[in-house]
């Protein structure tokens, strides 16, 4: 956060304050609230509506002990709570749903809930053991020539309507979105013609308040949508096998134990969404940064080599995802000195654990060669980003290629125009419009 009156505007939420990380209408103030979080309420509570406390955890050593920590701390609330005592929590927050309503977002909840973010070991062990090696940073990087190719396609695109006088374009519409959303597909073997699709739903999928499950059934629609066509691809795999991830998940066999089909629909929704949304966000932001600190950029102009540091330190700085899904206590305990209870859920603001200053000396401050340090935007522990590798490799590339074919791009309207993306899980814009500027021949 920039402002004087951002900060001003934060200091006047709290007590309270962790709840406001969830509010869409406090984006732009995010980084004042987390500095007040991380100095005055670390481990912060936020009452929901099943009854239970939610933690917000802020500092950086903090959030990685509940990172790494999956004795104490999962992500399968099924094996905290007894059916019958979820089920009276879910009839809780879904008192205002008609009963079709309450029977779709359950069919969704279920369809998706069993992939790697949604298990504990021993599944957890298992599904990982069957989906990692396609995401190998050996595997990942026989893929290299084939991002620089898709990536070099969609420039040439831009620079073609350069040249027509299409000098100001959406960056994220013609570039940070179908990269990694076409190597995803290709990864899969699903279809291009459904990217415009897929786009909808994958805002629906990040476009959720982990405070108010239910509350927006709209986007619960799109998702019973998404599930449906997820289904109908495993089934074509099923009958017709090809050399992609999706027909290997399905005939899958490891050790004799394979993918239930609860399983499969939710590694599949994973991947789609995690597979492009890390990517088109670290794209997005990576630019918006190097426009506000053009010194930045004339320095990655001159030394290419710092491509790669310069992507780990937009993941630290202003990293693609704000916060970690929910993990549940399993045992009572404490964090950081705060006692919290079993079945309470924690969520680790990442975004603010990015910016401590006990880990990351000067840590507002935005430095491409800055020491790559154990940044935490892809997580940490079991449950680590499995793509990480992937997206790395995709922003290394993205930058790299925009710096010297576009290097005079710049912002094309004032920051303040800009719209942030929906829900509060992801941290980037709706739409980055670009005057491209005298592009470079290569």
């Amino acid at each position: 956060m920039e402002s004087g009156r951002e900060d001003r505007r934060a200091e006047r939420l709290a007590p309270g304050l962790g709840a406001a990380i969830f509010d869409p209408t406090m984006k732009n103030s995010l980084q004042g609230i987390y500095a007040l979080l991380r100095a005055n309420d670390p481990v912060s509570a936020v009452p929901t509506p099943s009854g239970t406390t939610m933690w917000v955890v802020t500092r950086y050593e903090d959030s990685l002990a509940v990172l790494r920590d999956h004795q104490r701390f999962g992500n399968d609330p099924g094996k905290i709570y007894s059916q019958e005592q979820l089920d009276e929590m879910y009839a809780g927050l879904m008192e205002h749903l008609t009963e079709d309503q309450v029977q779709r977002l359950q069919e969704v909840d279920q369809a998706v809930s069993r992939h790697l973010l949604g298990v504990d070991p021993p599944d957890h062990t298992r599904l990982r053991k069957l989906v990692s090696r396609s995401f190998t940073p050996k595997y990942v990087e026989g893929l290299r020539s084939r991002v620089q190719a898709i990536t070099d396609a969609l420039i040439d695109d831009l620079a073609v309507g350069e040249d027509r006088g299409e000098r100001v374009v959406d960056l994220i519409d013609r570039f940070a979105f179908p990269l990694p959303l076409t190597v995803i597909a290709e990864m899969l073997g699903i279809p291009l013609e459904m990217r415009e699709q897929f786009r909808i739903w994958s805002n629906a999928a990040v476009a959720f308040d982990p405070t108010h499950p239910g509350s927006d059934m709209s986007i619960n629609d799109l998702l019973y949508d998404f599930i449906e066509y997820i289904r109908m691809l495993i089934d074509e795999k099923r009958k017709r096998p090809a050399d992609d991830l999706l027909s290997m998940l399905v005939i899958a066999e490891e050790e004799g134990d394979r993918l239930s089909e609860p399983e499969l629909v939710g590694m599949a929704f994973l991947l789609i969404v995690a597979g492009h949304e890390t990517t088109v966000n670290l794209i997005g932001n990576a630019m918006l940064l190097f426009f506000a600190h053009p010194d930045q950029w004339e320095l990655l102009r001159a030394n290419p080599e710092l491509v790669r540091s310069a992507v780990e330190e937009v993941l630290r700085h202003t990293g693609p995802v704000e916060h970690s899904l929910s993990r549940w206590v399993k045992d009572p305990t404490e964090i950081a000195g705060q006692p919290v209870a079993a079945g309470d859920q924690v969520v680790v603001a990442l975004a603010s654990a990015n910016r401590d200053a006990a880990q990351f000396p000067d840590p507002d401050r935005f430095d491409i060669t800055r020491e790559p340090g154990r940044h935490l935007a892809f997580g940490m522990g079991i449950h680590a980003c499995l793509g990480a590798p992937l997206a790395r490799m995709e922003g290394q590339i993205a930058l790299s290629s925009l710096v010297a074919r576009f290097p005079d791009i710049r912002l094309a309207v004032p920051v303040w125009e800009l719209t942030p993306r929906s829900g509060s899980l992801i941290h980037g814009v709706a739409a980055l419009p670009v005057d491209l500027g005298t592009r470079r021949e290569v």
